[in-house]
């Protein structure tokens, strides 16, 4: 498998898109049941992963918040924070793509317009191996509390700069903190959206009505997230690999009787450092040996759950 070096030299990549003898059994054991007609994916999987990376850096405010203390004057910048998040799009981003081609599998990177302007040519070298471009708005802004029509420009905004810079139409949307107003979903509708991930209740896509239409949701994760696990509650990498594996292991058990979805999500400065990237291969690796597991992007993941006629529907 060639690594981020070799594809930068080799210019851009096409892309986007055991037997058990039954006369062994004991015979007072319950028979297990029949699955039912209706509980697995429609493609045959059994259970489906599905990583989100975010890219966000290069794309934040002025003194964002980083981890070092938040005590500056007024008046100064932090140079020392800035580096922080420097490292997101300078070692970040590319050691995960490099990851995901080790592993085979294809991810769903949340962009923010501003971001993939100030770094053009690693938001096009994440479309070129393969993976998905979702829409993550325009900066950091909270858009929850901007009006209609400033509201519809800011995600439009973030939409022009994935497509002008990558050549990819974002079909999916993710708000800032996941804080959507009372107004985006119906913005993004009209602007073509296919899915938003902005929701944490439920563990499998889930069909709504949004301006009359169908409107996939395909469900975020706090849970299984380095922003909160690793940066907001200094968990070390060891407990973020027991968490994460934790939640597969019971999903996967459920996914015998149920569809399920399993989300993780890492952000360019925090899940592509080496201790973190080591780990989420360890992690996928344990995941691939198990039988029916698969790696979606979102907007295919959306594709599956409008087609399905089993979808669950919340109207």
């Amino acid at each position: 498998m060639s690594s981020r070096r070799d594809f930068i030299k080799q210019g851009s990549i096409v892309g986007l898109a055991g037997m058990v003898n039954p006369f062994e059994i004991v015979n007072t054991f319950p028979v297990a049941k029949v699955e039912p007609l209706g509980t697995k994916w429609s493609d045959g999987s059994r259970l489906v992963v599905s990583i989100s990376m975010q890219f966000e850096a290069g794309g934040q405010p002025v003194n964002a918040e980083s981890p070092f203390p938040q005590n500056m004057q007024k008046g100064f910048v932090d140079l020392p924070g800035a580096t922080w998040f420097e490292y997101g799009y300078k070692e970040g981003i590319p050691r995960m793509l490099d990851n995901w081609d080790k592993l085979g599998i294809k991810v769903t990177s949340h962009m923010v317009g501003s971001a993939v302007l100030n770094n053009p040519n690693l938001a096009k070298e994440i479309v070129q191996r393969g993976h998905e471009a979702a829409a993550h708005g325009m900066n950091w802004s909270s858009q929850y509390t901007m009006p209609y029509e400033e509201e519809k420009k800011f995600i439009k905004d973030g939409v022009e700069a994935i497509k002008q810079t990558t050549g990819f139409q974002a079909i999916g949307y993710n708000a800032n903190w996941l804080r959507r107003g009372e107004n985006t979903l119906k913005i993004v509708q009209e602007l073509g959206f296919k899915y938003h991930i902005d929701d944490l209740s439920r563990d499998e896509p889930f069909i709504i009505k949004v301006n009359h239409s169908d409107f996939v949701v395909v469900p975020y994760t706090l849970r299984c997230n380095d922003i909160v696990l690793i940066e907001g509650k200094n968990f070390s990498v060891d407990q973020f690999f027991n968490q994460v594996k934790a939640e597969f292991d019971q999903l996967y058990l459920e996914s015998a009787s149920k569809r399920r979805q399993m989300s993780i999500s890492f952000h360019d400065r925090i899940g592509g450092t080496p201790q973190m990237v080591k780990a989420t291969s360890d992690l996928i690796l344990y995941m691939q040996k198990h039988k029916g597991v698969s790696f979606k992007r979102k907007d295919e993941i959306a594709t599956l759950a409008l087609a399905d006629t089993s979808t669950i529907r919340e109207f």
